[in-house]
């Protein structure tokens, strides 16, 4: 059967590793883009469509591969006609990532084993599994229990009210959903109009004005202290652009008196800006003991027409190549220099950064917090076999695999929780195999509380969870 008990899991070692120790773990998900709304209302779902296809990018951009038009992607068509135009992709997946996930994500939540997804199966997929959908117990918080989650963190930004994530705190669920503090739009300066609306929102969100850098500032605290009231303990940023180079704290409000008035940014001056304000997020979160998150190496949007015509985050995104550690390294050393330099995860796009990235780790390690650089795990395009694998192979090599926190989903699917699974039934088997191999110890207790270390115990201790 294919994505059977042992898929992946090749050796005894590796088996036992994964079904005793990691297996039942619960999922703490630090890294989410799932909509909390959804969550706290416990959205039904019709179909498995609205599950599977809506906003999953990873997929629309497969079936765009397999000539299937934009149409049935992500535009205006019936969910049947989206899911048959899946359907047909989905046996053209063979070696692709998505044709595990998706066999994955039929086994579980739905139970669903030993059907090899396709035209001619999906029929019945889609019977059994509009069924189960709409008998009850099938909502989207239901499925995160389903799915063994403990705790969610979303991503949102300053402005965001967070109502839905004081709805849920309000009923006493087991399920924690907590927020992250996204403020990437803040250090758009060079976006003009676009930046300028934002501030404005964050006068509305903050009930401040905004004048001067000073009151922008004030702002920004303000509302990381609303995120931290409501259980936030992350952040995250997506840096794109580098310089080694900050701005002194008269340059940076010049800057932002002539951005306010409409004046044109230049992009240098615009990294050194954003350079500025992520040493001061690194003095908030520092202060909070948060975790800040730092995401680099994406290209996004290289293709204009699909920008203009189906906006942000629809699957056009791509690997940035440009070299940035000695700037990454200064952003780092201004904190550590301050004593502002809070608990970091550095996630890398570019499978060449690898070495570097986990190197680089090292250099800001404290000898007071265990792990508290950590090189994160294999992010977006490298979350697949080969990537999880090198990733782990680097971290083993030239950190400490031991303290890794572990698996994120990254995703607006619910379905995509088997990305926890998927990874560490990888781990286990590469575990496994070193155990075999006599590579570690083959002692089962030692090795296997690892395995569960890294799958989850690791994640709660590490954010205070």
């Amino acid at each position: 059967m294919f994505i059977n008990d042992d898929f992946l899991l090749d050796i005894p070692q590796a088996r036992t590793l994964f079904h005793e120790y990691a297996e039942g773990q619960p999922i703490i998900d630090y890294h989410s883009h799932l909509d909390p709304a959804a969550i706290v209302d416990n959205r039904q779902f019709s179909n498995i469509a609205q599950l599977w296809l809506d906003g999953d990018h990873y997929k629309w951009r497969a079936m765009r591969t397999n000539g299937i038009p934009e149409r049935l992607c992500s535009g205006d068509a019936l969910d049947r006609e989206k899911y048959d135009a899946w359907a047909a992709t989905v046996p053209r997946l063979l070696r692709n990532p998505l044709y595990h996930w998706t066999h994955l994500e039929l086994r579980r939540p739905f139970g669903i084993s030993g059907i090899l997804f396709s035209p001619e199966t999906a029929d019945e997929v889609w019977k059994k599994t509009s069924s189960m959908l709409q008998s009850g117990g099938m909502g989207a918080l239901d499925i995160l229990k389903r799915m063994n989650v403990e705790t969610v963190c979303t991503t949102d930004d300053p402005c965001d009210d967070l109502s839905a994530h004081r709805r849920h705190a309000s009923s006493g669920d087991s399920v924690k959903l907590l927020p992250t503090f996204r403020p990437d739009k803040a250090r758009a300066v060079h976006q003009g109009s676009a930046w300028r609306e934002w501030v404005a929102r964050l006068e509305q969100a903050s009930r401040m004005e905004i004048r001067d850098l000073a009151a922008f500032r004030e702002a920004l605290a303000s509302r990381h202290d609303f995120f931290a009231r409501h259980g936030c303990k992350l952040s995250d940023h997506s840096l794109e652009a580098f310089d080694e180079e900050s701005l002194s704290g008269e340059e940076a409000a010049a800057l932002f008196a002539s951005a306010l008035r409409g004046g044109d940014i230049a992009s240098g001056d615009a990294v050194r800006f954003s350079n500025y304000l992520m040493d001061y997020f690194a003095e908030l979160d520092s202060a909070k003991n948060w975790v800040r998150q730092l995401h680099v190496g994406a290209l996004r949007n290289p293709n204009g027409a699909a920008l203009r015509d189906l906006g942000p985050d629809t699957g056009f995104d791509a690997i940035a190549d440009f070299t940035y550690m000695a700037p990454l390294g200064r952003l780092l050393d201004r904190s550590a220099q301050q004593g502002t330099l809070p608990r970091t995860i550095l996630y890398n796009l570019n499978p060449r950064d690898n070495a570097a990235l986990a190197v680089l780790c090292g250099s800001f390690q404290d000898g007071v917090t265990a792990g508290k650089m950590q090189y994160g795990a294999a992010w977006w395009f490298l979350d697949q076999m080969d990537g999880m694998t090198r990733h782990l192979e680097t971290l083993s090599q030239l950190g400490m695999l031991s303290r890794f926190v572990g698996m994120l989903t990254d995703s607006r699917s619910l379905l995509s929780y088997t990305r926890h699974e998927y990874f560490r039934r990888i781990l286990c088997r590469v575990l496994g195999r070193d155990m075999a191999q006599g590579l570690v110890p083959d002692d089962m207790e030692m090795v296997g509380s690892m395995a569960a270390d890294i799958s989850y115990r690791n994640a709660k201790q590490y954010f205070n969870f």
